[in-house]
């Protein structure tokens, strides 16, 4: 069986950019991720919205037959020593883990130790996505000793990052999983984690709990993440004017409308800061590659992975 772990929905948490615009990561539909899920040959289907389960539960609430849902959350935290974001993907959440964790997130170590108390799967998501030696890298890669499973291939990072993750991760007892990391439903089951010999979503989640994970699908690139960005912003704008959800008042969409019309001559920024952002990541997976073949905590040999093409259903 396979599943997307790391998708995105219009519950995802308001957007970190351009803040007074009050747009959101995502604008995608929790049904449409779903059937999309669905279609692109995924098995199981989650999403992960960041410090929300409300995706999740709007779509057993829309589809109150869909036993093939696994309710998810991506829990964005903190690393005190640094002030390092971290984020878990967590698998089986309840509304009740979900209050209790909330107020921990203050320091990554807590909310591990609660979701270790309650017996939930969680992962460790794009290691290296916000790591620029803020701590020293021996010191944060502590953290990979906490969880029970990392995230070796993100849909949206480079190549270059995910295949040193997978070869970290080999050196170590953990479990490996897989996500598109989508913010449209454009990439939305083009990335997965596969469990072979899972037959329903509560066998998907005990084969990874025993480490059977496989990570697929496809890597990042600059034009995938540039692209993913511009659906964003279009679905921003047509939220403004009533296609999509927006809870803004009507002054404070007239002055957002505004300002996105006299921001069309600049729309090629995010081309721009996709491109930087990729170059700064290959630039820090050379770095942390480098290390850890000094230090002698990664392996040449690369382990296998899934590369077949999705399998379109439906």
């Amino acid at each position: 069986m396979r599943a997307d772990l790391h998708v995105h929905s219009w519950h995802s948490t308001q957007s970190g950019s351009l803040k007074f615009l009050r747009s959101h990561d995502c604008y995608s539909d929790p049904v449409a991720v779903y059937r999309t899920a669905l279609a692109r040959g995924m098995d199981v289907v989650t999403i992960t919205d960041h410090d929300s389960i409300d995706g999740c539960l709007e779509l057993l609430d829309r589809c109150p037959g869909a036993t093939n849902v696994v309710i998810g959350e991506e829990v964005s935290c903190r690393l005190p020593d640094g002030d390092l974001e971290v984020h878990l993907g967590v698998y089986g959440m309840t509304e009740k883990l979900h209050r209790t964790v909330q107020p921990l997130r203050g320091d990554v170590r807590d909310v591990i130790a609660c979701l270790r108390e309650h017996d939930v799967f969680f992962t460790l998501n794009h290691l290296l996505h916000f790591y620029r030696g803020q701590v020293p890298l021996s010191s944060y890669l502590r953290l990979v000793d906490l969880v029970p499973a990392l995230e070796v291939r993100n849909g949206a990072m480079l190549s270059e990052q995910n295949t040193l993750l997978e070869r970290y991760a080999s050196n170590r007892s953990i479990g490996v999983v897989a996500g598109s990391d989508a913010h449209t439903l454009r990439r939305v089951g083009r990335t997965w984690t596969e469990v072979p010999e899972a037959r329903t979503a509560a066998e998907f989640l005990e084969g990874l709990r025993a480490g059977c994970g496989r990570p697929g699908g496809d890597h990042g690139s600059t034009m995938l993440l540039a692209a993913e960005i511009y659906g964003v912003v279009a679905r921003y704008m047509a939220s403004l004017i009533g296609f999509g959800p927006c809870s803004q008042p009507l002054d404070r969409r007239i002055a957002c409308i505004a300002f996105s019309a006299a921001s069309l001559p600049f729309q090629f920024i995010p081309l721009m800061t996709a491109y930087r952002g990729k170059a700064a990541e290959r630039g820090i997976a050379a770095s942390v590659q480098r290390e850890l073949e000094e230090t002698g905590a990664l392996l040449s040999a690369h382990p296998k992975s899934i590369e077949r093409p999705v399998e379109v259903r439906g």
